[in-house]
């Protein structure tokens, strides 16, 4: 479990320190070069990835609870959640209304999974990638000041938008049981 937890902090730490601390970071970039700043920054999350993975698989769950009816809403709230964040590709008319929709996703993620998943390293996984991703839209919103949204795309762009994340929402149903070890398609 305790990899777990540093796993999570280091995923939102390194996340939070651009948002955090803008001027230590444009000072990184400066002195390390843009390309290996990029380098480090990637190198540290696909490092906390990897670590969360292992540290999931090798902790032992201790529940906390069980609703019978979670399943169906989880899943519910992961379309939505694959919606969202879908809208961050392209101008859609969810945007015009949602600031940060990758990060509005990861929080929508995060509750579905906590639902279904009333475990002690859901808790500390679910509930710590959300709590970030919450503090993340805090700073950037402290950082970066009002919200000016774009104009939304065409109808069209739209439609195409929301059938790939509705596809990509299928497959990844599909795949949950290889890359989590847990069927969500009963």
């Amino acid at each position: 479990m305790e990899l777990l937890i540093v796993s999570v902090l280091i995923w939102a730490g390194v996340h939070l320190s651009l948002a955090a601390a803008p001027n230590i970071t444009q000072g990184l970039k400066q002195s390390l070069g843009a390309k290996r700043f990029k380098a480090m920054f990637a190198s540290l999350i696909i490092l906390g990835l990897a670590c969360i993975i292992i540290g999931w698989r090798s902790s032992t769950p201790s529940v906390y609870w069980y609703f019978s009816w979670a399943p169906h809403l989880t899943a519910l709230l992961m379309l939505l959640a694959f919606i969202v964040f879908g809208t961050s590709m392209y101008p859609s008319r969810l945007r015009c209304v949602i600031r940060h929709p990758m990060l509005s996703a990861v929080i929508i993620w995060a509750g579905a999974h906590l639902l279904a998943n009333g475990d002690s390293r859901a808790l500390v996984l679910f509930a710590g990638l959300g709590l970030w991703a919450l503090i993340e839209i805090l700073l950037i919103n402290r950082r970066d000041g009002d919200y000016a949204p774009k104009a939304p795309g065409s109808w069209l762009r739209e439609i195409r938008g929301l059938t790939i994340s509705i596809v990509l929402f299928a497959v990844t149903v599909f795949l949950h049981p290889y890359f989590a070890g847990v069927s969500v398609a009963n």
